[in-house]
């Protein structure tokens, strides 16, 4: 259920309800609105009867939240959240780029990439220091070293860092040099971890299961929200079906729907989406067009040289002319809508 408040409730109103759901055994949220303050209540079984809240100073009406997303709905918010992250932000309309290689793996090959980055303009830096591999025998990331060198490089340059969080083992560590935190597809039901990283009061980015229903993508940033965090955004990466021809199944689709249900920002990652450098610039023009808050693009210095991901990585002069073309691109969605 979804408590409207009234224009001009004051603080002590609001609390009073948010007493009210806690007294009867529920947790209540606070979602602040353009013209008036929200209360969403979750931890009920069943129905929530209206009786209960009505007739409480300051209440407008109470509105049955039909999807099982409550706090990721628009039914719930109907405005987009906007995240901000150090002055940048995502959500508000303007695109956001990151950008950065797959893995940091000397500080020669993330201090080039962070040097293009920003100085196309961009202000996020991906890059990680654990990484999660379908081989154990393959490079596994420089772990505490690429965060301090993600680190080095957040001083240097004002990037905001993006980087994967593993475990909740390693969840410290990374949110200490972390902007945003990267629950990965592999991850995105590790709900120990979604409950971990929704007690930090920290921006996190979920991708999309490799087989995951968006649906499904909704239910775990809600697991997010559920613990108090509200700074969440929701990645398609591509899903994995019976094509493969490209890496992925890019689904472009996948970011309308995000949009329409929820109040949550989406980024677009093409580079994981197909996987093919080549194809990488078309499929981020088109998810500029359908709308996507932020892209998340893969970059090297030498790509053929890559510990990871190499072939679905854009070289830096490439990524350089990629990223004036988003923001014309964003220029005339813009202004077309």
């Amino acid at each position: 259920m979804l408590i409207l408040m009234k224009q001009g409730a004051t603080p002590e109103q609001v609390e009073a309800v948010c007493a009210r759901i806690r007294e009867v055994g529920f947790v209540a949220h606070q979602i602040p609105g353009a013209m008036r303050t929200a209360v969403g209540i979750t931890g009920n079984q069943g129905a929530v009867s209206p009786e209960l809240f009505q007739h409480l100073p300051g209440v407008a009406e109470c509105v049955p939240v039909s999807k099982p997303y409550k706090l990721v709905s628009r039914e719930t918010k109907p405005e987009n959240t906007v995240i901000d992250v150090r002055g940048a932000k995502i959500g508000c309309g303007a695109l956001q780029i990151i950008a950065g290689p797959c893995s940091v793996e000397s500080r020669d090959q993330i201090f080039a990439c962070a040097q293009v980055v920003a100085e196309s303009g961009a202000k996020f830096l991906r890059g990680g220091a654990f990484k999660p591999r379908t081989s154990p025998y393959v490079f596994q990331g420089l772990k505490d070293e690429g965060l301090r060198l993600l680190d080095d490089v957040k001083k240097q340059f004002d990037l905001r860092i993006v980087t994967e969080v593993m475990n909740t083992e390693t969840l410290d560590a990374v949110a200490q040099v972390a902007d945003v935190l990267q629950i990965g597809a592999r991850n995105m039901q590790n709900f120990s971890l979604l409950q971990s990283v929704g007690r930090l009061r920290k921006p996190v980015m979920i991708k999309r299961g490799m087989s995951a229903t968006i649906q499904e993508l909704f239910m775990a940033a809600e697991y997010v929200l559920a613990l108090g965090n509200y700074q969440v955004m929701l990645c398609e990466r591509g899903v994995r079906t019976f094509e493969t021809m490209t890496r992925n199944t890019f689904d472009i689709s996948a970011l309308l729907m995000i949009k329409h249900h929820t109040h949550l920002p989406v980024v677009a990652d093409p580079s994981h989406g197909v996987g093919i450098a080549w194809a990488v610039p078309a499929l981020a023009r088109a998810s500029v067009v359908a709308g996507a808050d932020a892209v998340m693009i893969e970059i090297h210095p030498d790509p053929d040289r890559a510990l990871s991901d190499g072939q679905q990585s854009l070289r830096l002069e490439e990524f350089e002319k990629l990223s004036k073309q988003l923001a014309r691109l964003q220029d005339l969605a813009g202004n077309a809508s």
